[in-house]
């Protein structure tokens, strides 16, 4: 029997903007919502080098992002496995009906501070 893919639940960091600061700098709220079912993966080596080479920035994980989640995955934070991670470009999503399983869009992290 080959072996089953399992998601892991990961907590997505939104911000609300709630005003602005005394300079005119938006003021958020941030809160943490949590997203079960996510593919916590390894990226492959050649994404890595792609990466850093294009922007610098170094891929921790590959998260595939449930089928009919409705949550902002673009240029936010997340936790992963205990972890403050920053998702780095916009997640590719495929066509529901021809994407396997119980995952249709992915993004890559990178960890993020300390």
């Amino acid at each position: 029997m080959g072996q089953r893919l399992k998601g892991e639940t990961v907590k997505l960091i939104t911000k609300t903007k709630t005003g602005t600061d005394d300079f005119g700098a938006p003021i958020y709220k941030e809160t943490e919502v949590t997203v079960g079912n996510v593919l916590v993966g390894q990226p492959e080596a050649q994404d890595i080098t792609d990466e850093l080479n294009l922007s610098g920035k170094r891929i921790a994980y590959m998260l595939g992002i449930p089928k009919g989640d409705a949550n902002t995955w673009y240029d936010t934070f997340v936790i992963v496995r205990g972890e403050r991670c920053r998702t780095i470009g916009k997640p590719v999503y495929g066509t529901p009906e021809n994407m396997p399983m119980w995952w249709g869009g992915k993004v890559a992290v990178e960890r993020y501070g300390g």
